[in-house]
């Protein structure tokens, strides 16, 4: 695992990435069709992700979580919760589901979860969490932060959200370095996913959905500019851990 904490050279961004006209008009279209997108394809987003993950997936989670510093005990605010798969993993290394709340704007996603019991889930977006502030040590976000209308308003929720001393941990796929090794994971991504996926979901949206997963890979913010824009919302030791070029984690702190 390669670590890089001087990066913080880029701008801050607000959308994570531009309009993506094949699927929506208008940047204030975007929210509208993804949350349909994910509502409509929910039940099949775990099979289709074990396939994406090689099966690897809930460790890789695991693993993350413990180096980012999740510890047992810690309260957990799992936001872009999908189907769970961050949010298990954190019950998991706390040792008390309760203490874990997820946040996801998609009732399809949130009826497709399977969560521990005592787990709390609450219908919402990362922009405008409905709770008040404070009260968690640790918040997670996992492969979901593509799916932001705004990264700026969102790291201030982030922000809000955590106790002094409270821990960021941000998961995402960043394009690798070089073009043969671009072209291979797009390759993979874009067409190979969409392909099984048309095999084996349920729902005929699903492989456009893992279509447009990677495009939204190729068209995000660039690193840098995601650290600065956590810098600019009050973070600090913000840095970017990389796992086999590909799987970035954005790891900051709230100031004591």
């Amino acid at each position: 695992m390669a670590t890089s904490s001087n990066e913080t050279t880029g701008s801050i961004v607000h959308a994570p990435h531009p309009p993506l006209t094949e699927y929506y008009a208008r940047e204030e279209d975007r929210r509208t069709w993804v949350g349909e997108q994910f509502d409509k394809t929910a039940s099949d987003y775990d099979r289709i992700e074990n396939i994406l993950g090689l099966g690897t997936g809930s460790s890789y989670r695991r693993k993350i979580l413990g180096f980012a510093g999740l510890k047992p005990g810690m309260h957990v605010l799992d936001v872009g919760m999908g189907t769970g798969l961050v949010a298990k993993q954190a019950a998991f290394l706390v040792g008390d589901a309760s203490l874990v709340t997820g946040v996801d704007p998609s009732p399809g996603m949130i009826r497709s979860a399977k969560l521990p019991t005592g787990v709390t889930v609450i219908e919402g977006r990362a922009e405008k969490i409905p709770l008040p502030d404070g009260g968690y040590d640790f918040l997670s976000m996992g492969y979901a932060l593509r799916h932001v209308s705004d990264m700026s308003v969102a790291f201030a929720e982030f922000r809000r959200m955590l106790n002094p001393g409270g821990k960021v941990c941000i998961l995402e796929i960043t394009p690798p370095k070089g073009k043969i090794a671009t072209a291979l994971l797009k390759g993979y991504c874009k067409y190979a996913v969409p392909a099984l996926a048309k095999l084996v979901a349920k729902d005929k949206n699903t492989a456009q959905l893992w279509r447009y997963y990677w495009d939204t890979i190729e068209a995000c913010a660039k690193p840098a500019e995601v650290m600065q824009t956590l810098e600019s919302a009050g973070f600090v030791n913000v840095q970017r851990t990389v796992d086999a070029g590909i799987f970035s984690t954005y790891l900051a702190d709230k100031p004591l």
